[in-house]
């Protein structure tokens, strides 16, 4: 074929002279090796192509036949020649680009912005006038896209480095634009300023690039979609009699006309860029330009979903970066809620059915952007989970939708299989729009028809036929189907179950009273009367019958899913007694009730939750942001090790800024919430023992005391600089926060709070090495009240604990943090005996490994201190008459109240508790292993190995232990007081008075 092609285009030549023939034979010799399977509708147009070039551009023939003497290169301009008229074109009118884009190697080489602000910017600084700017634009434009176009269908640049080409290059044409036209204006009008402390403060415009732009990912032939903003109203600062004043929105209008003109404006060079200013508030019928506050108040008073999902990809592509992040500061609490927000979903449908309208009504189905299973239908995937989670995982506010599909997988919130696919569906489908658009420099995305268009588009691709390339196109595009139709499907299409007709008619009023007792009492209701009273409450109260439409018909949607769902508890009414306080409490912020709505599973497991635990109830009627946590059962039941509870906070913190503490208190309030909801829920549908709930809840606190110290430390050394300690392991901060109690014993229960004590072991008389130094024990003393002010601020999501410091050295009248050799000598010489019980259950749960190697060899030799038994249980008994007359409610454990209190009570948990930390202070000296462990469990087990407690003894005592916190537990669950019978726990109470009569002395009981 090549040689039947090169003779007839030998016939054709015989206008040129022989030195031109030979020239043009020796091109096409070259040429026709590098792609000899090529279809002849590509052969026969580049054929011509040569032909035409020779004819153009004679003085340049010669330099490209040298050129295709380089089998790559001459490979390369076959596929660039055949699949782009646009290329080709650019080649034959402007040779000289051409020529120095080859000779300069810079058709191998990727440029960003700043990097092409160096090589075009002079020239343009360079411009006398727009005219000049304008052509030196267009002339840059046009060899920039040679490169990208050129570079793109060799795959010579990956998707990415193609798409950040392309928006390196506008963000370098918007912003060279700018600075001239700004320079221009400010001679005429002086510099736009505001007021500022009484100081004029120049202002400068802030350009938001939108959509594809602002996430890097403009294709070959995209529009750019532009958003322009000034900070502050003022007015020009007019400094000779030939300006004239201008206030700074009329400066910034003009400003911004000129540089759509010189991007916009179609010329006999071309244009740059086709500038698309409809995304800005109001429309086509707003202001060109706002002020940050009025761009503030429209996004918060008048924006709408479908400005929420273009807000997501917003980015400041004008150099004034400090101004613009001051403004995106400002519009991401628009773009992004700090709850979970299923609302989305509602608005992405209507989205949805208007595209596909409009596909069927232009007939775009051959379209890879809008059609189904096209790039519109993978950015909706991407950005539903941004917009329902983004504002409170911060790593979701990603720009690039290849990451965001990484993100979610990582996540699970979708399975790695389908984000691959989408991911390997969203590559071929840019590279088929680049290949569309790089034939003729077309803004489109449809599949051509025409013969040689197809045959290009193939060959760019890799696919050895058109068909071929239709397959796996339908492939991709069918696979994105699937994933989008399941993440975003039609409310009519749900397969979800069905809701049983009286259930909307209970809700809406359709029946009365007598027939609706009636409905509830068939459903198995044990309290119909109560749930029929509270349904009627909520229905006509004022806060319901007050609703906007949107609302009220989510809640219309919702209850009877709920009066349903309850249904299938074993007490119906409880259940929904229970979630009814729920639902009022969100009826403003009614996203709850479409995340319920949406995910049938997550209903259901808040059924069997709230049946099984008032608790539950009430933590998700406090913090609704929680239902987030039922959407999955497989995390939601799930047991994390301590490394993934750290993994999963430093996720959620990723994006936080350590200035910003609000945040950071947020996140830390969501974070030890949500597991704790977790722990509960595997608590209450058995898949958990009381051993493992506690484990569970003092690890939340370990991790969460952990990163509160890394927080306050960050925010002192900030201030005051690293304090100078005796420590010598590099990054030590000479601070640890020592846990007693529950939290010391690994024994931390629902609504624990945290008995801590702060040990520092700064050097005498140093201070710290920052700008602000400070006396080192004034930096400790600071850094435990900042932990204790993250720990127990109260914010939107309550308190993080409540955090009790009167175990520290002589109490509340002691040092807020204490020295370790001042914590030493107390210990030793002035701590009382209830002191040295406190700690028995005493151990490091953050801070540094040296320093709490050196306070555990301190408690060690504390409690292994031989001491007079006797005294020991007189103080011993003291002290817990104390407590129990202190702390017990009075009345219990009489002939006539024989009610046990399960803590206080005589033979409860404190008498085991104390058992345990006399047996630890009486004979650690002889016994040093008891002085080991924290946790009760553990000594009495210790106790038993000495042969100090028999077997039947220590065993009887940690059966007891067990049996009454497992009760505690459940009580705490359901919000009532540790009470019980005697006659529930009569053995148990049993073994531990004998024990107790044993060890310590008697007790009076009944």
């Amino acid at each position: 074929m090549w040689h039947r092609l090169l003779s007839t285009s030998r016939l054709n030549i015989t206008g040129c002279n022989v030195n031109d023939k030979q020239i043009v034979v020796s091109m096409w010799d070259k040429l026709s090796a590098s792609h000899t399977s090529a279809p002849s509708v590509l052969v026969n147009d580049v054929h011509k192509k040569v032909q035409s070039f020779n004819e153009r551009n004679a003085h340049y023939s010669v330099w490209l036949a040298d050129k295709l003497n380089d089998a790559r290169f001459a490979r390369e301009l076959f596929r660039a020649w055949s699949a782009s008229q646009f290329v080709a074109d650019l080649c034959l009118r402007m040779p000289e680009i051409f020529q120095d884009l080859v000779d300069s190697d810079d058709l191998q080489c990727s440029f960003d912005s700043q990097q092409l602000s160096l090589r075009y910017g002079l020239t343009l600084a360079d411009a006398n006038d727009s005219d000049q700017l304008n052509t030196a634009l267009r002339q840059c434009r046009a060899k920039e896209m040679l490169r990208i176009v050129w570079r793109d269908i060799n795959r010579l640049a990956d998707l990415t480095q193609t798409t950040r080409d392309v928006s390196a290059l506008a963000d370098m044409a918007v912003a060279q634009s700018v600075d001239f036209h700004h320079r221009q204006l400010c001679k005429q009008y002086g510099k736009p300023t505001a007021l500022v402390d009484g100081q004029p403060v120049e202002q400068r415009l802030v350009v938001l690039g939108m959509g594809k732009l602002g996430a890097h990912e403009l294709n070959l032939s995209s529009d750019i979609d532009l958003i322009f903003s000034y900070p502050l109203s003022g007015e020009t600062l007019v400094e000779s009699a030939e300006q004239k004043s201008l206030d700074n929105h009329e400066f910034f209008t003009r400003l911004g006309r000129k540089v759509i003109q010189s991007l916009d404006q179609i010329t006999s060079d071309g244009f740059v860029f086709r500038v698309d200013m409809r995304l800005r508030p109001y429309g086509e019928s707003g202001a060109l330009v706002l002020s940050f506050d009025a761009m503030e108040e429209y996004y918060q008073s008048q924006g709408r979903e479908w400005e929420r999902y273009a807000m997501v990809k917003a980015r400041v592509i004008t150099a004034d970066q400090q101004q613009g992040e001051r403004l995106m500061n400002m519009l991401r609490p628009f773009t992004y809620r700090r709850y979970i927000d299923f609302s989305v979903i509602e608005s992405l449908r209507t989205m949805k059915k208007m595209i596909r309208q409009e596909v069927k009504r232009r007939g775009l189905q051959h379209d890879v952007k809008l059609g189904a299973g096209g790039i519109r239908e993978i950015e909706f995937i991407a950005q539903s989970f941004q917009l329902i989670r983004g504002g409170r995982e911060h790593d979701l506010q990603e720009r690039s939708v290849v990451k965001v599909l990484s993100l979610l997988a990582a996540k699970r919130y979708l399975p790695e299989q389908a984000t691959q696919q989408l991911q390997q569906a969203y590559h071929f489908l840019r590279n088929t729009e680049h290949a569309i658009q790089a034939f003729n420099d077309r803004q489109t995305q449809t599949l051509p028809g025409d013969d040689h268009a197809c045959a290009a588009l193939a060959l760019v691709m890799g696919c050895g036929s058109w068909q071929h390339f239709v397959d796996i196109l339908e492939s991709h595009r069918n696979n994105v189907s699937s994933h989008f139709q399941q993440v975003i499907s039609d409310s009519e299409e749900d397969e979800t179950e069905s809701v049983d007709s009286c259930w909307p008619e209970l809700w809406m009023s359709g029946c009365d009273d007598e027939h609706c007792l009636a409905m509830l009492q068939e459903a198995g209701h044990e309290q119909a009367q109560e749930v029929l009273t509270r349904i009627i409450r909520m229905r006509d109260g004022q806060v319901v019958t007050r609703m906007q439409n949107v609302a009220r018909e989510r809640l219309d949607q919702f209850m009877p899913r709920l009066l349903q769902a309850v249904t299938h508890a074993e007490q119906p009414s409880t259940a929904l007694l229970r979630i009814l306080p729920l639902v009022e409490s969100v009826l403003r912020r009614t996203a709850y009730l479409v995340l319920l709505v949406e995910n049938p599973n997550a209903l259901q497991q808040l059924v069997v939750l709230c049946a099984a635990s008032q608790w539950i109830a009430t933590q998700l009627t406090r913090h609704p942001a929680l239902l987030d946590e039922l959407l999955d059962s497989r995390t939601l039941y799930s047991v994390p090790d301590k490394k993934d509870l750290r993994d999963d906070l430093q996720q959620q913190l990723l994006r936080v800024s350590w200035d910003d503490l609000e945040s950071h208190m947020e996140a830390l309030r969501y974070f030890k919430q949500a597991h704790q909801l977790r722990v509960t829920a595997a608590e209450v549908v058995g898949y958990l023992p009381l051993m493992k709930v506690s484990d569970y809840l003092t690890m939340i606190a370990e991790v969460t005391l952990e990163y509160v110290l890394e927080l306050a430390w960050h925010h002192l050394v900030e201030k005051h600089g690293r304090p100078q300690c005796e420590t010598t392991v590099d990054g030590d901060k000479g601070f640890i926060v020592v846990g007693y109690g529950k939290l010391g014993g690994i024994e931390l229960g629902h609504g624990s709070d945290l008995d801590l004590v702060f040990i520092h072991n700064s050097a005498a008389n140093s201070m710290t090495d920052g700008p602000r130094p400070v006396d080192n024990s004034v930096f400790f003393s600071r850094l435990g009240q900042r932990i204790i002010h993250i720990l127990t601020a109260q914010t939107a999501m309550g308190q993080l604990y409540e955090v009790d410091m009167r175990l520290r050295p002589s109490g509340e009248s002691g040092l807020l943090v204490s020295a370790l050799p001042a914590f030493e000598i107390y210990q030793l010489e002035e701590a009382w005996t209830w002191e040295h019980q406190a700690l028995v259950r005493a151990r490091v749960v953050a801070g540094d490994r040296a320093l709490a190697d050196q306070f555990t060899a301190i408690r060690r030799k504390v409690l292994c201190q031989p001491r007079d038994e006797g005294t020991l249980k007189s103080d011993v008994a003291a002290m817990r008459k104390k407590m129990r007359d202190h702390l017990m409610p009075k009345g219990l454990e009489t002939k006539e109240n024989p009610i046990f209190h399960l803590k206080h009570g005589t033979g409860a948990i404190v008498d085991i508790e104390f058992m345990v930390q006399y047996a630890v202070l009486a004979w650690s000296h002889r016994f040093p292993a008891l002085a080991v462990y924290t946790d009760n469990i553990r000594v009495l087990e210790s106790l038993e190995r000495e042969g100090l407690f028999s077997q039947r003894q220590s065993e009887a005592l940690i059966d007891a232990y067990k049996a009454y916190r497992s009760q505690v537990h459940r009580l705490s669950l359901q919000q009532c007081s540790s009470e019980a019978l005697i006659s529930e726990f009569a053995v148990h109470r049993q073994a531990v008075m004998d024990k107790w009569n044993e060890l310590i002395g008697k007790q009076p009981c009944i």
